[in-house]
């Protein structure tokens, strides 16, 4: 293990929440329409520690949650954590470079936002750095609007391959291709939302250009989704539209609580339970 990388990583995990949260909030201040009589919303902060597990006491680490409930935001979590151990035999033939060492180390960020204007679409990323034999990135960005505009899915999709395109030319076809595979929801045959980029094994034989990729969607994703809420933030909206808002958040938890690697990842590796469950929006219909 590259100790120097990992700390990097982590390093970088947590200022790039510290920089979306200092935006978020600056956004709750923005607003003048509906709900604007409200106090703007501020993140909650809960320190968790990951229980050490087995008899060498070698499995540990823990994480941050940043909780905002808002105005703007409905809920909005930007979580980071750093864990270590060692694989159960049942999860271990799963993860690359485990099948003669179940011992690992991960560290992320994951951001998902569930917002009160129906206009808004909800959003999520995760960037992830894992280690066990093998060394590697994970991550991406994708976007579920409620009433999808043609020229927005235009603009976003625009922004992540100019994004791609720095890095290698054949990065946005095949991770927006891997982004629609994953996304989609086989039980209802329909995608989540408008896709993006999803990016997995992204290995660290090449530390400075993956990593430097890595901060890049980051950085993306801070200078692109402020910039869609504001356009829509004070746009009036009705019961209707919060009805089918409602109906398309139960989607969003079909999918995490089906399908999603990431939830399993946490579950299986002994994570905070309330930091995996983050994801699930606060108020849903199924009609």
């Amino acid at each position: 293990m590259n100790i120097e990388h990992q700390q990097q990583a982590k390093n970088w995990f947590e200022k790039l929440r510290d920089n979306i949260c200092y935006s978020f909030e600056s956004l709750e201040k923005d607003l003048v329409g509906k709900l604007s009589d409200f106090p703007p919303g501020c993140f909650e902060q809960k320190v968790w520690k990951r229980d050490m597990l087995g008899e060498a006491k070698q499995d540990g680490g823990g994480g941050v949650m940043s909780i905002m409930r808002g105005r703007v935001f409905e809920k909005v979590g930007v979580n980071v954590s750093t864990v270590y151990g060692t694989f159960s035999e049942e999860f271990r033939n799963q993860i690359p470079g485990t099948s003669e060492d179940g011992t690992f180390w991960a560290s992320g960020i994951s951001v998902v936002a569930h917002m009160q204007s129906p206009y808004v679409p909800a959003i999520h990323m995760n960037t992830r750095m894992i280690v066990t034999k093998k060394s590697w990135f994970g991550g991406g960005i994708d976007l579920t609007p409620i009433f999808p505009v043609e020229q927005d899915t235009k603009d976003f999709h625009t922004m992540l391959q100019e994004t791609c395109d720095q890095f290698d030319l054949q990065y946005y076809p095949k991770f927006k291709e891997w982004c629609d595979d994953y996304f989609y929801l086989k039980h209802r045959q329909e995608a989540r939302g408008i896709g993006g980029i999803f990016f997995d094994y992204l290995e660290t034989d090449d530390w400075i250009k993956n990593f430097n990729f890595v901060q890049a969607v980051g950085k993306t994703f801070l200078n692109y989704y402020p910039q869609l809420v504001r356009k829509y933030i004070n746009k009036i909206w009705t019961d209707q539209d919060r009805y089918q808002q409602l109906v398309k958040r139960g989607r969003y938890v079909e999918f995490n609580l089906l399908y999603d690697r990431g939830t399993l990842f946490g579950l299986k590796t002994g994570g905070n339970i309330e930091a995996i469950l983050m994801s699930l929006p606060p108020e849903v219909l199924w009609p």
